[in-house]
C-alpha cells in the first residue's frame, strides 16, 4: 500500500486563491513579531531574521545556536482554521551544511500540546530548496519551526501556506512518455508514465479505472503482460527496489485496455507507470507504445488526459544480467565486442555481494549471443583469481584480434585492498594493483588461465596500471590497443600521497605475446576508449574527473606522444563517468564514429544518448544524436557493429546490463524501415 501522507513534494494544485506566506510586508533584519495576511509570526530575540530570498524577494532564515546543543524556533498561527484539519507547505533549505543538524515542525493545539508533523533531519538539504507537504492534525493552532544548528548554520523558510482542510478533488491527469527500452526478461518496464494531481484532504478520493491504449505497438505479440503501478516518486529508477502498488494487470494485450481497482489518491502529485513485460520471443527490430487516455474516481469525475498518446515507440531490448541472475546481487562495468564469427561477446563486472568496487569479491563474467543481440546463452566465467573478496578481479575491456580470431580479456586483479584507494608502489601482488588478461580460441566458449602482464606495463613508481573498462581494438596493421589508466608516483594535486591519474594506451605488435604502454595523455583523466582515425592515428576518448566535457586526444606513435584534439572538453558533454567510442566502415557514408554516454555535463547519469560523426569526431551534429534510455543509470556502455547496417549497445541500468540494437540509418538519422 502507499505510505501515509506526511511528505510529499510540493505541487502548484492549490487553490488558485490561496496566497503563501513570502514575507513581502515584513521588515528586513532580526524578527520578534509580525503579522501579515496570511497569519502571525513571532520568536525569540535572535532566534529569526527576514531577509533576502527567492521567488519573493524575501524570506525567513531560523539561526542555529554555538555547538548546536540549543534549539531556535519560529511560531506561525495562521488565519485559516484547522477545526477539521488542514495542510501546511513550504520551501525550506539549509544555508550551511554545518552539522550536527535537526529541523522539525510541530502542531500545537490551544492549550500548547505539541506534536510532532515533519522531521527534515535528511530531506532538507543545502542547494536550491526543496518544497514539502505536511498533513496538519484537526486543531492545531500553531505551528512551530525549529532547528539545531552550529553557529553560522540553520535553515531558511520560504512560500510558507497553510490552508484548512477542504474535500479532495482530482484536477489534472499529465501523460509522459520517458525514452525507457522494454527489455526482454524484465517485467517492470514503464513505456509510458501518468500522474494525476489531487487537491484537498477530506473525503479521499480514489482511482477507480485508468484506460490505456497500446495503438503503437507494432505487433502485440510481443507483449506479454501489462500493469499499471502507483509509485511514491516521480522518476522511477527500475532497480527492482523501487517500490509500487499494482492497480490493475491485464495478460492479454489489445489495443485498448481499461483497468479497473481501487487505490486511494494522496493530496499533491501521484505518480504512476504503464509497465510492459515483453515476450520472451519479442523481436528487437520492432517498437512497443503505450498511451493513457482517461482516469475515473470514486466521485464519479473522469478526466481525460492532456497527452494521450505521445510522440515517441519504445524500442525493444534484453537484459543480459539481472539482479539475482546465478546468485549474483549485482552487475556493472560493461564491456562488447564482435568476434569473427559475427558473436557479439559480452563482458562484465560479477559483483556477487554489493554493487561497490574492487577490492570485493568480483569475477569477470561473459555472455554471448550468436543472433545480433536477440537472445544470450548462459553465462560464462572469463576470469575468476580465487579467495572470493581476497583475490576479486573486474572492470574488463574486451578485444577482437581478427587475424587470429583470438578474444582477449583484460581486468584488474586486487589481491586484498589492491584496488584503486588501496593500491601502491611496486610490481609485485601485495604492493599494487594487477593488470591481467585471459584469451579465448573457440569463440568466448572457454577462457585460458590469467596471465599477469603488470611488470611489462607498469612502472614501479606508479601507484597502480590497469585498463579502461569497455573494448580494445585492432589497429588496420594489426596493432592490438588496449586504453588504460595509471596513478602516477607524485603527490595529487591536492597534495596527497596519493598519485594523480592519467589516461593512456598499452599495446601488442605480436599478436598478445608481449606489452607496452604509453604516457598519459592530461592529469586527471581516467577511463577511456580508443579509436583508430582514417589517417592511421589513434584517438584517445577519456572521463574527465573534472567534469563536464569528456577529454579527447590523438597520438601518432601508440601513445608515446599526445596531442589534445580541437573538440577536447568542448564537444562531448558529459559527468563524471565512462563513455564508449567506436569506428564503422560503411559503403556509404565512408568511416564513421559512434559516441555512447550519458550525455548530460553535471548531475546524475542518465540520457544515455548515440552519437554520429561522418568527419572522425571533428563534429557530433544534433540530427545524429539519438537518446535510447533518459533514465538515471548507473551510466557505463559498450558498443560494437552488428553486421554492416547495425550498431548494439551493452550498457549499465542501475547495477545490472541491458542490450539494445540500432540500425545505422535511424542513428544517420534516417528513417529505417520498421519491422513487422
Amino acid at each position: 500500500m502507499r505510505p501515509a501522507l506526511t511528505l510529499l513534494a510540493l505541487s502548484a494544485l492549490l487553490a488558485p486563491a490561496l496566497r503563501a506566506e513570502d514575507f513581502s510586508t515584513f521588515t528586513k533584519g532580526r524578527l520578534t513579531a509580525a503579522k501579515s495576511p496570511e497569519g502571525a509570526w513571532s520568536a525569540e530575540a535572535g532566534h529569526a531574521e527576514i531577509r533576502d530570498g527567492k521567488p519573493s524577494g524575501k524570506a525567513l532564515r531560523l539561526f542555529g545556536a554555538g555547538e548546536g546543543k540549543e534549539s531556535r524556533s519560529v511560531t506561525f498561527t495562521p488565519a485559516a482554521n484547522f477545526a477539521k484539519g488542514g495542510m501546511l507547505t513550504f520551501r525550506a533549505e539549509r544555508w550551511s551544511g554545518k552539522a550536527p543538524f535537526k529541523f522539525t515542525v510541530e502542531g500545537l493545539d490551544a492549550s500548547g500540546k505539541a506534536r510532532s508533523l515533519f522531521d527534515g533531519e535528511k530531506t532538507v538539504k543545502t542547494g536550491a530548496g526543496a518544497e514539502f507537504a505536511v498533513e496538519i492534525p484537526a486543531g492545531v493552532k500553531t505551528l512551530r519551526f525549529t532547528t539545531q544548528a552550529p553557529e553560522g548554520a540553520g535553515v531558511v523558510l520560504s512560500e510558507v501556506r497553510a490552508e484548512a482542510a477542504k474535500p479532495m478533488l482530482a484536477t489534472a491527469l499529465e501523460v509522459t512518455q520517458p525514452v525507457v527500452p522494454m527489455l526482454i526478461r524484465k517485467k517492470d518496464n514503464p513505456a509510458v508514465s501518468f500522474k494525476i494531481s489531487a487537491s484537498g484532504q477530506l473525503n479521499p478520493q480514489r482511482l477507480k479505472r485508468v484506460a490505456v491504449t497500446l495503438n503503437g505497438t507494432d505487433n502485440l505479440a510481443d507483449i506479454a503482460g501489462v500493469r499499471v503501478v502507483c509509485t511514491n516518486r516521480e522518476k522511477i529508477l527500475m532497480d527492482d527496489e523501487t517500490p509500487y502498488t499494482v492497480f490493475g494487470a491485464a495478460v492479454k494485450p489489445a489495443r485498448e485496455l481499461v483497468f479497473t481497482g481501487d487505490l486511494p489518491l494522496a493530496h499533491g502529485d501521484n505518480y504512476f507507470h504503464v509497465f510492459i513485460e515483453p515476450a520472451a520471443g519479442a523481436s528487437l527490430d520492432r517498437r512497443i507504445d503505450a498511451g493513457v487516455r482517461s482516469a475515473s474516481f470514486s466521485d464519479g469525475r473522469t478526466l481525460q488526459a492532456d497527452n494521450p498518446e505521445p510522440a515517441g515507440r519504445q524500442r525493444i531490448g534484453y537484459g543480459v544480467r539481472l539482479h539475482g541472475d546465478d546468485k549474483s546481487k549485482f552487475y556493472r562495468i560493461p564491456g562488447l565486442a564482435t568476434s569473427n564469427k559475427g558473436t557479439l561477446i559480452a563482458v562484465y563486472d560479477i559483483r556477487y555481494e554489493h554493487g561497490g568496487d574492487l577490492p570485493a569479491n568480483i569475477d569477470v563474467g561473459v555472455s554471448r549471443s550468436t543472433d545480433g543481440g536477440q537472445t544470450w546463452g548462459p553465462m560464462g566465467i572469463a576470469l575468476d583469481m580465487g579467495k572470493g573478496g581476497k583475490d576479486g578481479v573486474g572492470d574488463p575491456a574486451v578485444l577482437v584480434d581478427p587475424k587470429t580470431g583470438r578474444i582477449w580479456v583484460a581486468a584488474l586483479w586486487s589481491h586484498g585492498n589492491r584496488a584503486w584507494a588501496g593500491s601502491g608502489k611496486g610490481m609485485t601482488p601485495d604492493e599494487t594493483g594487477q593488470l591481467v588478461l585471459a584469451y579465448s580460441d573457440d569463440d568466448g566458449l572457454t577462457w585460458s588461465k590469467p596471465v599477469n602482464i603488470t611488470e611489462q606495463v607498469k612502472k614501479p613508481d606508479w601507484h597502480l596500471f590497469f585498463n579502461g573498462p569497455g573494448a580494445g581494438i585492432a589497429m588496420k596493421d594489426g596493432t592490438l590497443v588496449f586504453p588504460a589508466q595509471y596513478q602516477d608516483g607524485d603527490l595529487n594535486e591536492q597534495g596527497k600521497k596519493k598519485g594523480t591519474p592519467f589516461s593512456t594506451l598499452i599495446y601488442s605488435k605480436d599478436g598478445g605475446k608481449t606489452w607496452k604502454s604509453g604516457t598519459g595523455i592530461k592529469s586527471n583523466t581516467t577511463e577511456a576508449q580508443v579509436v583508430e582515425l582514417a589517417d592511421g592515428s589513434l584517438m584517445l576518448n577519456c572521463r574527465d574527473n573534472r567534469g563536464g566535457f569528456r577529454t579527447v586526444g590523438v597520438t601518432n606513435d601508440l601513445g608515446a606522444t599526445w596531442t589534445l584534439h580541437e573538440t577536447d572538453r568542448k564537444a562531448l558533454p558529459c559527468p563524471v563517468c565512462q563513455g564508449s567510442i567506436l569506428r564503422v566502415d560503411t559503403d556509404k557514408h565512408g568511416p564513421l564514429l559512434v559516441f555512447s554516454n550519458p550525455a548530460i555535463s553535471g548531475g546524475w547519469r542518465s540520457m544515455m544518448t548515440m552519437k554520429i560523426s561522418k568527419d572522425m569526431g571533428a563534429t557530433w551534429p544534433a540530427e545524429m544524436h539519438t537518446l535510447y534510455d533518459s533514465r538515471f543509470t548507473s551510466g557505463y556502455s559498450s558498443i560494437a557493429p552488428i553486421g554492416k547496417d547495425a550498431v548494439g549497445a551493452l550498457y549499465e541500468g542501475r547495477n545490472e546490463i541491458w542490450f539494445v540494437r540500432f540500425p545505422l540509418k535511424e542513428l544517420l538519422g534516417e528513417s529505417p524501415t520498421p519491422a513487422k
